[in-house]
């Protein structure tokens, strides 16, 4: 295994935006079909195009996509997807909120305020991903991980479509792994495998 795992992790986020379609879709579909830690998505989206996104990514993933509602309980083996034109926020008591409050680096959803509360929340038992994405959104928000001691992953900007939120990331704060997608798959796998075997 090549990567070492010592913290009892308790959530996944996940954000991307422009090319970052193609990279999550083969992360769903390479998930073992028993991986414990939901995964909390924040995806830039069409804000009035409601339907289909979460079908799309459904049919690819292993696991079903969903879209949590307001004061939701996080559950394990859940893969959830911020709602069109919602903020997707974590709170306290490990569940969801959403908000209809102003957009952050122009964007509802807001990834950095998907990873900043999700920080806040799980500390250093959270892992953060950043994948690719054309604005800045996303950058303070892995930097939040960090500072709250989780672990995080940047896609590598040499292969992202639009390399404008990973480069934005990396800029800002030092992160744990700058991987490719098939790199973030094997993290990902080697995480499950650690996490089973303890």
């Amino acid at each position: 295994m090549r990567y070492k795992f010592d913290k009892s992790y308790k959530a996944i986020v996940i954000g991307g935006s422009a090319g970052s379609f193609q990279g999550i879709t083969r992360i769903l579909s390479s998930l073992p079909n028993d991986f414990d830690l939901p995964i909390i998505m924040c995806l830039h989206r069409l804000k009035h195009v409601r339907n289909g996104f979460v079908e799309a990514l459904s049919i690819k993933s292993v696991k079903p996509v969903e879209e949590p509602c307001d004061k939701e309980t996080i559950k394990k083996r859940k893969v959830y997807l911020a709602p069109a034109n919602y903020h997707l926020m974590v709170e306290l008591g490990n569940t969801f909120a959403l908000s209809t409050d102003e957009m952050v680096n122009n964007s509802r959803p807001s990834i950095d305020v998907s990873f900043a509360t999700a920080a806040y929340v799980y500390k250093s038992k959270l892992i953060g991903i950043l994948l690719s994405g054309a604005n800045r959104d996303g950058a303070m928000g892995i930097k939040k991980v960090k500072e709250w001691g989780g672990l995080t992953v940047v896609q590598d900007p040499k292969e992202c479509m639009m390399p404008t939120m990973p480069n934005a990331a990396l800029e800002l704060s030092p992160v744990d792994y700058v991987l490719t997608v098939e790199g973030i798959i094997e993290f990902l796998n080697d995480l499950h495998q650690q996490i089973n075997n303890a």
